[in-house]
């Protein structure tokens, strides 16, 4: 049992920051005005009451996957938010794009080869910083434009009202925590004494407010988050009546508001939120992801290659959620769009990862820290391989190191191998779950506790029929303390995923170092971590003249 969204098509109409209209077209019901519509929250019809807030919030979800053509944008390779995590990762040690055959011009290459005269974070570059900012600041406005009808006494002891304010509230959250992120210094690491972001709670705000620090910003961040628990657990939707909604659902639930809230108290060094929340959806997210459903193994690529076998994406959890167990946050993709992922990390596919031979592989130096009996080595080509996309006979040598990991002969939906990229798509799962908790253990200095935490996932990524993999046995991981174990285990589990290593990096205070790589064919290169934070974009602070004081 999981909970993801079904994928429909989206356009976001937003306009810039903190200025929009402060009227709402509500479609069902049509030009209702906002005293009807308070009139109706308050009547206890729960027809009535669904039928609106269906209608108000009906494209909430789709702040999390923001896409399309969204305000002049339309095209860009940045512009989905899911593409947004991949060049962010691009610029870090573990992926490899292609090999120097690719050359030094596009979007993928400027992001990967880390070259000084590229700087994207830069306040005047509105290709791609901008689209960072206003991405990352659109969802607490479409949040607000729903909380203006869901204030405390409207909700009062209506569990459906309590529901959605409490998905409004998670979404806010979540746009705060993305400019955090991106636009200030890690906590941590100097930002903790540092601005943070202009807090609006209401819609259509026009006055420009000054940014509050980074500590009242997180916390504003916080009270939202544990609101939303409260208000879900409350709400009494979900099949144990907790907040928890554990199907296939368009919800925003409880799982959601305590993982953001896990990763929000692990960036801000509050270890105790961070346990606890995480505690409460590994309780609720207990199985794993199975060795048979973990990629395509190198073992079948000459089968694959052949003709003789195919890899269905219906057997791949990071292809088909029915085989993902772990999935807190996804949509399923059965019409073609948002396929990103699948699109630049599927060798067989032809999209980039792929036919245009953007292969993503991984760094030899930490290909070669896996376990021989972690089959999670398997999911990378141990070897080069001769592969003919479908549509038009053409051969491709892919080479060593590619991952398997998204890989798909037959996408979903399909019956034979073509150029069709149907794939669904997970964004936050459950063991990302236990790194975080595993990660705020040893920043607690509970060394044991940690170690017990990864324990479970290392005996979950063993090799059937062999010893299994701990703490204490995992040959790259000798000698090391509780948290450098933990620090290889993130990079190794969520290789490749939703921007994890840039945003892990940052938390951490790694620069980037590609020195020593056999893989890389920018070898040698370095990144600052302090690149990372991006400037505030000359549009945010020519409008609010407060960034200046």
């Amino acid at each position: 049992m999981k909970k993801y969204f079904y994928l429909i098509y989206i356009v976001i109409i937003g306009g810039f920051l903190f200025s929009c209209s402060d009227k709402l077209d509500v479609t069902p019901p049509n030009n209702l005005t906002d005293e009807q519509i308070l009139k109706i929250l308050a009547s206890g019809d729960e027809d009535d009451i669904e039928l609106v807030m269906n209608s108000l919030a009906s494209d909430l979800d789709a702040s999390f996957r923001l896409n399309g053509n969204f305000s002049g944008f339309s095209g860009n390779a940045l512009n989905p938010l899911q593409n947004q995590d991949l060049f962010g990762n691009l610029r870090g040690n573990d992926i490899v794009m292609g090999e120097s055959e690719l050359g030094a011009s596009g979007y993928y290459q400027s992001f990967y080869n880390i070259d000084s005269s590229f700087e994207p974070w830069r306040s005047t570059d509105r290709t791609f910083n901008y689209t960072w900012w206003k991405l990352a600041a659109t969802p607490h406005i479409n949040a607000n434009k729903v909380l203006q009808y869901l204030d405390t006494e409207t909700v009062g002891a209506n569990n459906t009202l309590k529901d959605y304010r409490a998905r409004c509230l998670t979404v806010r959250a979540y746009g705060y925590m993305m400019l955090m992120e991106r636009y200030q210094k890690a906590y941590l690491h100097g930002g903790k004494d540092g601005k943070g972001m202009p807090i609006y709670t209401e819609y259509g705000i026009n006055t420009p407010l000054a940014p509050a620090s980074a500590t009242d910003t997180y916390d504003f961040i916080k009270k939202d988050l544990k609101e939303a628990v409260n208000l879900f657990t409350e709400s009494e939707i979900g099949e144990g009546a907790d907040g928890y909604t554990m199907e296939i659902t368009n919800d925003i639930d409880c799982a959601v508001a305590q993982f953001l809230l896990a990763r929000v108290a692990l960036w801000t060094g509050d270890n105790e939120t961070c346990i606890s929340s995480c505690d409460a959806i590994l309780n609720k997210y207990p199985e794993l992801i199975q060795e048979s459903a973990y990629g395509v193994p190198t073992s079948s690529k000459r089968a694959l290659a052949e003709g003789t076998q195919d890899a269905e994406a219906l057997n791949n959890a990071f292809a088909s959620l029915e085989k993902n167990p772990e999935c807190i946050l996804g949509w399923v993709d059965g019409n073609g769009a948002q396929t990103y992922q699948y699109s630049n990390f599927n060798c067989f596919g032809e999209g980039s990862g792929g036919l245009s031979s953007y292969f993503m592989r991984i760094d030899d130096r930490l290909y070669n820290k896996i376990a021989e009996n972690d089959y999670r080595k398997t999911v990378f080509l141990d070897d080069t391989l001769t592969y003919v996309y479908p549509t038009d006979g053409i051969s491709r040598l892919i080479p060593k190191y590619t991952n398997l990991k998204w890989a798909a002969t037959i996408s979903l939906q399909q019956l034979e191998r073509n150029n069709q990229l149907n794939c669904d798509f997970c964004y936050y799962r459950s063991s990302e779950v236990l790194l975080m908790k595993a990660e705020a253990q040893a920043n607690s200095s509970n060394e044991t506790g940690a170690k017990e935490t990864l324990n479970i996932l290392l005996a979950a990524r063993t090799k059937d029929g062999t010893p299994t993999l701990t703490c204490d046995n995992y040959p790259a991981m000798a000698g090391l303390s509780a948290l450098d174990m933990v620090k290889l285990q993130w990079r190794i589990e969520m290789w490749g995923e939703n921007g994890t290593e840039y945003s892990n990096s940052k938390r951490w205070n790694v620069n980037i170092d590609r020195t020593g790589s056999t893989t890389h064919w920018s070898s040698g290169k370095t990144y600052s971590v302090d690149h990372m934070t991006y400037e505030i974009p000359i549009e945010e602070t020519s409008t609010n003249g407060n960034w200046n004081n």
